[in-house]
């Protein structure tokens, strides 16, 4: 399926880079495009760096996610988008969040958009991946639910034009994730058991891919974490799919 970007496009965003590493040509492409990033929050002075943080340089989680908002806001500005940050802890700080909490805190964010996409991660591997996935598989459904219900109000003429959700939920493959063995066909498989069918979706980014890579460079303190396989995986086609319902699978 291929489709055009309709303004205005909200990305949800589990980490400060992930949203751009995943589909920063849609960003780009989308021209002032929100992005919002659910494990943004700062913890207190005091928390120290786990190891991924001190492997990366940093002497405690308060510095570290300070610098990768610095890094995160410079290149959402080379993409024209603007930045949202959400207080959640990233999870290796241990704080525990559920999908109902994050759901509530994006529904604020997301109540005043009424039209244009939502770009949400497909929720790969990572448990906040996962989470913010649920999150946002949570916002659609009701938001189909909502649908639904007003098109039976109205008289049949007009029934099936407001049947669909005005906003269009896509799902982007999240990056470096995607890649390994079997991830991407066990989200897939479960929406499907979830009723859920997925479709590939096509969107107009390509020539934007190279406007995506200066950006992706902002990230200097985790680019420096990965390895050849990940950092390629930057470099790769963006790929989106449309969840929409179905009869669930059976057995």
């Amino acid at each position: 399926m291929v489709t055009d970007i309709a303004a205005p496009v909200t990305v949800i965003s589990p980490h400060l880079d992930d949203a751009v590493f995943s589909c920063g040509g849609l960003i780009a492409a989308a021209r002032g495009a929100r992005v919002v990033t659910v494990f943004a929050g700062v913890p207190p002075a005091g928390v120290p760096a786990p190891d991924w943080d001190r492997a990366a340089g940093f002497d405690s989680a308060e510095q570290a996610v300070r610098a990768r908002r610095r890094e995160d806001n410079r290149a959402l500005g080379m993409l024209g988008a603007q930045p949202v940050w959400l207080d959640f802890w990233d999870g290796q700080y241990g704080r525990r969040h559920t999908p109902r909490e994050i759901a509530d805190s994006l529904q604020h964010v997301l109540v005043t958009q009424t039209d244009g996409m939502v770009a949400a991660p497909l929720g790969l591997f990572h448990s906040d991946h996962v989470l913010a996935h649920e999150a946002c598989r949570m916002l659609m459904q009701a938001a189909q639910v909502r649908a639904a219900a007003w098109a039976a109000l109205l008289v049949p003429s007009r029934a099936q034009a407001a049947s669909t959700a005005p906003v269009q939920w896509l799902y982007y493959e999240d990056a470096i994730y995607r890649r390994l063995p079997g991830v991407l066909q066990q989200r897939l498989a479960e929406c499907l058991r979830a009723g859920l069918h997925a479709t590939p979706v096509n969107l107009p980014v390509s020539q934007h891919l190279a406007q995506k890579s200066y950006a992706v460079n902002a990230y200097q303190s985790q680019l420096q974490m990965f390895g050849e396989e990940q950092l390629c995986d930057l470099c790769a086609p963006e790929r989106y799919w449309s969840l929409s319902a179905g009869e669930p699978a059976q057995g």
